[in-house]
């Protein structure tokens, strides 16, 4: 089980792909499948945070 950061746009889509399935079921508490969708979910995020980062914007008014 790969638990490096992803590296690139290329590892991004793949693990968006490998995800995908766990939303239309997801794996019971405590199972390798479990553990895997939350190291998958994390990576994805860390992923996100840095490279689609989303600004904050003043108060209208």
């Amino acid at each position: 089980m790969n638990t490096s950061p992803i590296p690139d746009d290329a590892e991004y889509k793949a693990a968006l792909k490998e995800v995908a399935p766990y939303f239309d079921a997801e794996p019971e508490p405590g199972t390798a499948d479990a553990i895997r969708f939350e190291l998958l979910i994390t990576s994805i995020q860390a992923y996100e945070d840095q490279h689609f980062p989303i600004r904050t914007l003043a108060p209208l008014g």
